[in-house]
């Protein structure tokens, strides 16, 4: 991997939100910082103010500048005293990656979700896998957020993957909810404006970001009332229902030949007892416009620890799925209660994906280079 400055404490990871990709930076020094990009600086700052009180920092680039550079320079300053005048600065330091941007109608990436800390075996199964145009994190990666230590988790394995130089897609876990950091992983992490929601677009790839939150109803004995996620998820109903009146901007926009829904949870599976009424017309709610509306191709799911498929119509689709659900990562650290798919000892199980405009083939492979189960599924591509 490419050398970074010693206040770095990862290379850059370049996230996908919307029409603009988030590049950003976790430090050990306090930093002012911004992005050049064919000649134009794009700077972390709030309303004019460089940011320096701060662990991670945040450019905002728009995709097609980035896309065309296929380069970004990181521009930085090592804060040692900021005082109300005359700051004391250092020179400006800079540090250049090249950018690929995702240029195939035949995308080939891999999903990660569930790593609680693990670092080395993720990674490894990634590699496994080989090249890929994108990465996919789908929660859990730290074990839960009462350390700010653990957000590094998130960046070492983007790091270790893509050295800053393809996209990443995030999305939240139930396990990111928990700890008192918990509500500064916005700060740490890509959102649209704070929201971790939000839908992005990938070359031929078209994608939507959910949040389920919470895996219980907000009145469970474990969350002690620090949670308000039936409201949360509501706010995500009237989301999506924006973005099917936008339908010809997002997912029917020229060029799209893949639709994505990417969350935690494979909330489709839930029955009745699992959660509170809200809750359960919420994500009926969901089905329903995702389905009669989005019509994705696949619907990418972490969570459960184990990796299979669950097919339209099969015995865990509880609300009407709208296409195949993938549930890719099985750490191998724990036995669930109920056997599916692929789960191994020991062995973190992720999975690779490869679209084109007729299939999708799903690849399960583990951290020591074992493909433990492949399927295709045809005939769902728009």
């Amino acid at each position: 991997m490419k050398q970074i400055p010693e206040c770095f404490l990862t290379t850059p990871i370049v996230y996908a939100v919307g029409k603009n990709y988030q590049i950003m930076v976790p430090v050990s020094k306090e930093t002012l910082m911004w992005v050049e990009v064919d000649g134009k600086c794009y700077y972390d700052d709030v309303n004019g103010i460089l940011r320096s009180n701060c662990t991670t920092h945040r450019m905002i680039v728009p995709m097609k500048t980035l896309d065309k550079a296929k380069e970004y320079k990181v521009c930085y300053r090592i804060v040692n005293e900021r005082k109300p005048y005359f700051s004391d600065v250092s020179d400006v330091f800079e540090y250049t990656s090249v950018f690929y941007p995702v240029s195939t109608d035949c995308p080939r990436f891999f999903h990660i979700a569930d790593a609680h800390n693990m670092v080395e075996k993720p990674v490894a199964a990634a590699k496994a896998f080989g090249k890929i145009d994108f990465l996919i994190l789908n929660g859990d990666l730290p074990d839960h957020s009462g350390d700010v230590r653990n957000f590094t988790t998130i960046y070492r394995i983007a790091s270790e993957i893509t050295g800053g130089e393809i996209p990443v897609v995030f999305a939240r876990g139930n396990h990111d909810m928990r700890g008192i950091y918990a509500e500064n992983i916005a700060e740490h992490t890509p959102t649209d404006n704070g929201r971790s929601y939000y839908t992005f677009r990938l070359g031929s790839v078209w994608g939507m970001v959910l949040d389920c939150g919470e895996d219980k109803p907000d009145d469970h004995v474990e969350y002690a009332h620090t949670i308000c996620c039936a409201d949360f998820r509501g706010r995500q109903t009237e989301f999506m229902k924006n973005v099917i009146l936008k339908a010809q901007k997002e997912y029917e926009a020229d060029g799209v030949k893949q639709r994505l829904v990417i969350m935690h949870d494979p909330f489709t599976e839930y029955l009745q007892h699992q959660t509170s009424e809200t809750d359960m017309q919420t994500y009926q709610e969901w089905a329903a416009l995702l389905r009669e509306y989005i019509c994705p191709n696949v619907m990418i799911c972490g969570h459960v620890h184990q990796a299979y498929i669950t097919d339209i119509g099969g015995t865990l689709d509880n609300l009407g799925q709208p296409c195949p659900v993938v549930v890719g990562s099985a750490p191998g650290t724990r036995i669930t209660l109920a056997s599916r798919g692929v789960w191994v000892k020991d062995v973190y199980v992720g999975c690779g994906l490869e679209m084109d405009e007729r299939e999708c083939t799903v690849t399960f492979i583990g951290n020591d280079g074992v493909i433990y189960e492949q399927n295709q599924l045809k005939g769902r591509m728009i």
